[in-house]
């Protein structure tokens, strides 16, 4: 039996986005425009025209969104659409005959030329009699048909006759309600649209056990909690803390990782499971369950969502590795084996093996994911997700989505790029991402192209600047001003952004030189910090955060678009929404002083070619004018960056101005 498709009366190819092919659905947030594009022809000269439809998740069809050939003579169509509420969507792109722009061609070739004028025209006549049949508003329609007259007045000259249907007005009128023939559908399309959250935050890391007192080192909820006002204040939405479940004894880790952790030493969060709970379990030093509730609704107080640490894995004092031997690998000698990443070895943890029981493992996670969403918890980081089965993941996210579509999946997958795209089609909301080892010009201009191209339909980037795990050489070596730099980035390339507290306060020692690992990392350890340094960088994320809450177009990812400059060490992009726009030009040497001229493509910042624009530091207050080439000079520690918000300014000055820091 042949499965081959019609290909319709209309050719329509190629629609996009289409992850998969269409078997997964592309992915947006609500209120985010995004662009659907086709390959539209036909046979022979007549003319064509295309539209886009979506349809709400009751499958009611919206107004349809007419589209426009991209570049002439490439049949390549596109529109932007925006869904206006979460749920699952459909898109559909229409393309059809067009027999009044066709016509439109011929009687502007032949009228002229004297060419059958009487039969054209009464042919144009027919054609804008049949398209008013079909417009509603009886004073709109009354504008073609007023043409209709025209083009058969034969008292009138046939250019009067051939101008009346040629007007703006019925342009205007016959743009809105087309005479669509011929009409040709294609194979409905899914969009998976989602809260913002999934697309837009800002992220603070922190462990709860380090906000301890004098009196009492080890922290509490009680005692973190004083830490939420600081982290709201510098404008951030979320707090996401690594796990908070008993630690196992057996195997527990030392200081820096050493393999003799002494009576008071506190373990590592991610090695997860004791005599005293599991996964659905609260760890007695941070005390109960009722104080993390009311944790929880205090970061709600203040704005804040709280993302929980996922790991599924375990010491080998988990009650599972009793209670469910199976789930785990077992060596001939009888042993479990360990979790381990070459050369890293992690001998206080078990990993879990899924195929032996992967419906029982798929129903204890569900149930575990349910238990802390019951306790106000909707986004979950989850831990090294690249070493589960895939299988598994689109399982337990359908289970959890299809109840509650609002709750937020983050893959942590640090791995090889099928995974990563992988993890992102079959329903992780958000993916870390390579950001933190791309730091040249052409690194990220290359990688931020992919990110916000095609990838963009299922893969939601969420920039770290550091992790528990990760101080790169370039925050190592660069002091405060790589630490300026790389937020600035993350904060204005990606809608959604992250830090790990200490990044505020510059930390960059690492265990040891060629290492990306912390020395007297809190993986291991208690870390309090003194928050008041005179060295933090905390006013600058403020600033930044500020900022992307004031500008819809840092909200967004696709609307990356990256601009000239003549220094490898000075980059230069913008983002535009609407009539908002904003321009970041960054210095990418932590160690010296740079200049350049940034020349920009103005229409890209939807702006006539000559003309001059006001732009306005966000991180300054400095207001400059600006034209399609400009000079910045940047220095380390002063001014990492412009981040300018374009306005249009009539009375600027001659093209060619600078903007100098």
């Amino acid at each position: 039996m042949s499965t081959t498709v019609a290909i319709g009366r209309i050719p329509v190819r190629d629609v996009q986005p289409a992850v998969e092919g269409g078997r997964r659905p592309a992915k947006a947030v609500t209120g985010e425009t995004f662009q659907v594009t086709a390959t539209v022809f036909r046979e022979g000269h007549d003319a064509v025209g295309a539209n886009v439809v979506l349809r709400d998740p009751e499958g009611r069809p919206g107004p349809w969104t007419p589209m426009r050939e991209l570049a002439p003579g490439t049949d390549r169509w596109g529109a932007e659409v925006t869904p206006r509420a979460p749920g699952r969507w459909t898109y559909t792109v229409e393309a059809w005959s067009d027999p009044l722009a066709t016509w439109r061609h011929t009687a502007q070739v032949k009228v002229p030329a004297g060419i059958d004028t009487g039969l054209v025209l009464e042919e144009g006549a027919d054609l804008y009699e049949r398209a008013a049949a079909q417009v509603p508003p009886e004073a709109v329609r009354a504008v073609v048909l007023a043409a209709v007259a025209t083009l058969r007045d034969d008292s009138l000259p046939v250019a009067t006759r051939l101008a009346a249907a040629l007007t703006p007005e019925v342009d205007a009128v016959l743009g809105r309600y087309p005479l669509r023939e011929l009409v040709t559908a294609s194979e409905p399309l899914p969009l998976l649209v989602e809260r913002e959250r999934a697309l837009f935050g800002s992220w603070y890391e922190f462990f709860p056990r380090s906000e301890g007192t004098a009196e009492r080192p080890h922290g509490t909820f009680r005692t973190a909690a004083r830490r939420l006002p600081a982290i709201a204040q510098m404008g951030f939405d979320v707090v996401y803390l690594p796990p908070i479940h008993p630690i196992g004894t057996t195997f527990r880790k030392g200081p820096n990782n050493t393999l003799s952790a002494g009576p008071q030493d506190v373990g590592v969060p991610w090695a997860i499971g004791s005599p005293e709970g599991g996964h659905d379990a609260v760890h007695p030093d941070l005390g109960t369950i009722e104080d993390f509730d009311r944790f929880v609704a205090r970061a709600g107080e203040l704005g804040l969502e709280i993302a929980l640490d996922f790991a599924l894995q375990c010491s080998p004092d988990h009650p599972w590795v009793h209670k469910h031997p199976e789930w785990f690998h077992h060596r001939p000698d009888g042993s479990i084996a360990y979790a381990e990443n070459p050369p890293k070895k992690y001998q206080d943890i078990y990993p879990i093996a899924f195929d032996r029981d992967m419906d029982g493992l798929v129903a204890e996670t569900v149930r575990i994911l349910r238990h802390w969403m019951a306790h106000g918890v909707r986004i979950f980081r989850v831990d090294n997700p690249h070493t589960k089965p895939v299988v598994f993941w689109e399982r337990v996210i359908g289970q959890i989505n299809e109840s509650d579509p609002d709750v937020i999946f983050l893959a942590e997958a640090f791995t090889r790029p099928a995974m990563m795209h992988t993890l992102a089609q079959i329903g992780f909301q958000q993916s870390y991402t390579y950001f933190t080892w791309r730091n040249t010009k052409q690194e990220l201009t290359e990688y931020l192209t992919e990110l916000s191209g095609p990838a963009a339909a299922y893969m939601r980037p969420n920039f770290f600047v550091n992790t528990p795990d990760i101080l790169h050489a370039y925050l190592q070596h660069g002091g405060r001003p790589a630490f300026e730099v790389r937020a600035v980035l993350a904060a204005t390339l990606s809608p959604t952004w992250g830090v790990y507290s200490g990044y505020e306060l510059c930390e960059n020692t690492p265990l040891r030189e060629g290492s990306e690992e912390y020395l007297d990392s809190e993986k291991y350890q208690l870390r309090p910090r003194d928050w008041d340094s005179p060295d933090s960088i905390a006013p600058l994320i403020t600033r930044l955060n500020t900022v992307r809450r004031r500008h819809p177009a840092l909200r967004r990812l696709r609307n990356l678009c990256f601009h000239g400059t003549d220094n490898d060490a000075v980059i230069a992009y913008s983002k535009r929404s609407g009539p908002d726009t904003v321009l970041v030009v960054a210095n990418l040497d932590p160690h010296h002083t740079q200049e350049a001229t940034v020349t920009l493509d103005l229409p890209r910042l939807g702006l006539d070619p000559h003309t001059a624009v006001s732009v306005h530091d966000e991180l300054t207050g400095e207001t400059y004018h600006w034209g399609s080439t400009n000079y910045v000079r940047l220095e380390p520690g002063r001014a990492p960056a412009h981040v300018l918000h374009v306005q249009r300014s009539p009375a600027a000055p001659q093209i060619g101005g600078s903007a100098a820091s």
